[in-house]
């Protein structure tokens, strides 16, 4: 009898403890997450320009600026300047051609972030002789001989990938180019880098879910590992921030991004640089201003 009723008593403990927890509530939480470098020196923010390449479908370099001065627009306190995107591609052929590509080494000691999905170093410019004119997109000064292979004047060099890249990268550490630039618009902050958006292809073996019918008429759903050719993009994109006042780096990030596509599906390949760009920009606001992330919590009664 006594076993009787303490089995009991602990089944409506257990009862009376599950029927007190039964009602639960959903609290809305913002976590705030500082910036990763300080900004506070600068009022203004310029999107310069990016060495953009990889497919010809999608103009990197405009519509990367277009995409982070809007973005800033309305998520920095920064003030966005409105101006033309700097050419830097033919800008850094002319820097090439009239240097040669052995001075194109871009510095490489300074501070290091993170990307969502790659790795990201900082560094600090180093200065480099020549510079642009103040009135109108510059271009650096002869210093030199050119390489013998460097573009010839006015002949435009397309970036298939990062080996193209390389030798023009230099651009990011002629301090006195970036600091002319600052002085024509008023020591802003500037950011620019580079832009690989290129087409990518990949075989092999994928699990999908197969929705069958058993022998007793029942629909399941199985996984299935199907062997399929899949088509889409890769972005690696590089931002670089660079002190107008001094024409040095402060700071920069790297990341990749990839994304395929089943040969059913047809996406355009604008559709799916945004869709990538999509992943980055906080990481990317997260740089220059605080953000908050919004999540929730369940709460028990």
């Amino acid at each position: 009898m006594t076993a009787r009723t303490a089995t009991a008593v602990a089944s409506l403990a257990l009862a009376l403890t599950v029927s007190a927890c039964s009602n639960f509530y959903e609290v809305p939480i913002e976590t705030p997450i500082q910036p990763k470098m300080d900004v506070t020196p600068f009022q203004r923010v310029l999107i310069a320009g990016f060495l953009a390449g990889g497919s010809e479908d999608v103009d990197a370099n405009l519509e990367t600026v277009r995409l982070l001065r809007s973005q800033l627009r309305s998520k920095s306190s920064l003030r966005v300047i409105d101006a033309d995107v700097l050419p830097l591609l033919e800008l850094a052929n002319e820097q090439r051609a009239d240097k040669g590509p052995d001075t194109s080494a871009p510095a490489s000691n300074g501070s290091s972030g993170a990307g969502s999905s790659g790795g990201g170093s900082g560094s600090n410019g180093s200065a480099t002789p020549g510079g642009p004119s103040a009135s109108q997109a510059p271009a650096a000064p002869a210093a030199g001989a050119g390489g013998k292979n460097a573009p010839k004047p006015g002949e435009a060099q397309h970036i298939r990938d990062e080996k193209d890249l390389q030798p023009l990268e230099g651009i990011f550490a002629n301090v006195d180019f970036w600091k002319k630039i600052g002085e024509e618009y008023q020591n802003p902050l500037i950011v620019t880098g580079s832009v690989l958006f290129t087409a990518h292809a990949r075989s092999g073996f994928v699990q999908r879910e197969q929705e069958v019918i058993d022998q007793v008429g029942r629909r399941r759903v199985v996984p299935v590992r199907t062997y399929m050719e899949r088509k889409g993009f890769i972005l690696q994109p590089k931002f670089i921030f660079i002190d107008g006042r001094t024409g040095t780096t402060i700071y920069s990030e790297s990341y990749k991004e990839e994304v395929l596509y089943s040969p059913q599906q047809a996406t355009p390949a604008l559709s799916s640089y945004f869709e990538l760009m999509d992943r980055l920009v906080p990481s990317f606001l997260s740089t220059l201003s605080s953000q908050k992330i919004k999540g929730s919590r369940i709460l028990m009664k």
